[in-house]
């Protein structure tokens, strides 16, 4: 009787052991969800990386773009009372010269586009008689000023996204 209760308790204590071994060996639920974890920042990071080159490559390529178009400009902001300032397309800036009669301005945020004509505003997309020659040609200058604006404007916001997601994703990975 004793030696099938050593041999019943030595079955014990060996499946006992095996047990132990194997769960210190096998690493735990929460150890399992720490690595993947830092897998998926650790790739989440390297994604901001690219993303964050190519919208500075981008913005790179759009600035000369905008600096060659603004001497065609002249700006105008009254501080005391205007939050945003005008982009003016230069009368000598066009072929011929606008007349005085026209005015074309760019806001400086790339959100809109005006034309004013004798002191009243145009909206040239419903004008009956569309613009024509130099207002014309004031007009194409001054919104391919507005669309490259508002590009720099988001590729500088994307830029400050990214650069916060790559300061979050560090932070995580150095805990």
């Amino acid at each position: 009787m004793n030696r099938i209760i050593y041999i019943f308790l030595g079955i014990i204590i060996h499946y006992s052991l095996f047990i132990f071994l194997t769960a210190c060996s096998r690493p735990s639920r929460v150890e399992q969800y720490k690595a993947e974890k830092y897998i998926r920042d650790s790739i989440r990071l390297e994604e901001q990386i690219r993303s964050m080159t190519f919208y500075e490559s981008q913005l790179e390529r759009t600035m000369p773009v905008a600096d060659s178009l603004l001497q065609y400009f002249r700006y105008e902001r009254n501080e005391k009372y205007q939050d945003h300032g005008y982009y003016v397309v230069r009368s000598s800036a066009v072929k011929p010269p606008l007349t005085a009669s026209y005015r074309i301005l760019v806001r400086d945020d790339g959100k809109e586009t005006l034309v004013y004509r004798d002191g009243k505003r145009v909206d040239p997309a419903s004008a009956s008689a569309p613009l024509k020659g130099a207002a014309g040609e004031g007009y194409a200058l001054a919104e391919q000023l507005r669309v490259t604006i508002s590009d720099i404007k988001e590729l500088e916001h994307r830029i400050t996204r990214t650069s916060l997601e790559i300061q979050k994703y560090q932070t995580r990975l150095q805990k």
